[in-house]
């Protein structure tokens, strides 16, 4: 297979002796350079964003693409179901770190630790006796596929009642049950903590706007790690500010985070820049599974 790998995949060129053995690489350090060959080539594809410079109409023979993302929101998903492209997805590559920093998020708001860092710098021996626990808590997990898994793991061991929802229904120990996506309403007003994971669709943009926002319990916490447009800014601002939610935000609709957002100073919000997935194993698991579907394709 004339193979075509982009530098999305950073560690690629550690690989290409083996992948050498069995396809023709080209390599393309950045996705928004010109192509190092004729796209009518181009049989597979590994990378991420790459259609976003080069259109995947350009690429007549394509067959196969493996993104280093988890998400397909960077890729003409309808063309490729119709042209019978295969593609796979990073799943599980990223899911440990972006599941610990869900729970760190929830933790930091929780246990106060950002006042203590103040403190800290300050040299200010203050004690703060409003201190909250996650043992007891009710944490929902929007989303239940790789990702959630994990944060369903991680919050779990904290002693928390961990339920499920997701558009497909299905017994999992780490679940203290699980329901369908009809059922999120509900569950809104009785979680704690709201961790979403969903993959941004047409049916998930704006899954979290002004309404459901509404039926979350006051106190609770929004965690998305997903997509930025799964919820609506401005309503989620206005609970921020009200006080009634507090919220662990790792992506935004806008990215970067506009410098005169009023999310950065919100005491009640964590804010990291898309970040969450960043972990030293991400590597190796990247490898091990672009190598995994690469050797068992069979197009």
């Amino acid at each position: 297979m004339n193979l075509l790998i982009t530098g999305a995949w950073k560690e690629a060129r550690d690989y290409f002796p083996l992948i050498g053995e069995k396809h023709e690489v080209f390599f393309l350090p950045n996705e928004t350079d010109a192509l190092p060959c004729d796209p009518a080539r181009v049989e597979g594809i590994i990378g991420n964003g790459i259609f976003l410079s080069h259109p995947i109409e350009r690429f007549t023979a394509l067959r196969y693409i493996q993104l280093t993302s988890a998400g397909f929101d960077r890729v003409p998903i309808d063309y490729v179901k119709e042209n019978g492209i295969t593609i796979y997805n990073a799943r599980g590559v990223y899911s440990v770190p972006m599941a610990e920093s869900a729970v760190a998020g929830v933790l930091q708001l929780y246990r106060g630790l950002r006042k203590f860092f103040d403190n800290q710098r300050a040299h200010a021996w203050e004690k703060e006796r409003e201190l909250r626990e996650l043992a007891g808590r009710t944490v929902a997990i929007v989303g239940c596929g790789s990702v959630g898994n994990e944060c369903a793991k991680r919050f779990g061991a904290f002693g928390t009642e961990v339920v499920g929802v997701d558009i497909v229904v299905r017994e999992d120990a780490v679940y203290r049950e699980m329901r369908g996506i009809n059922s999120l309403d509900e569950v809104l007003f009785f979680s704690d903590v709201v961790v979403v994971t969903v993959p941004l669709t047409a049916e998930t943009e704006g899954l979290f706007d002004k309404k459901r926002l509404g039926l979350m319990k006051t106190g609770a916490v929004l965690v998305n790690i997903a997509r930025g447009a799964v919820v609506d800014t401005d309503a989620l601002t206005e609970e921020l500010k009200k006080g009634r939610l507090s919220a662990v935000l790792d992506v935004f609709e806008n990215e970067p985070l506009e410098k005169d957002s009023p999310l950065w100073d919100l005491e009640n919000v964590v804010v990291t820049p898309h970040n969450s997935f960043v972990g030293e194993g991400n590597a190796k698991r990247l490898g091990e599974v672009i190598m995994a579907n690469l050797n068992g394709y069979e197009g």
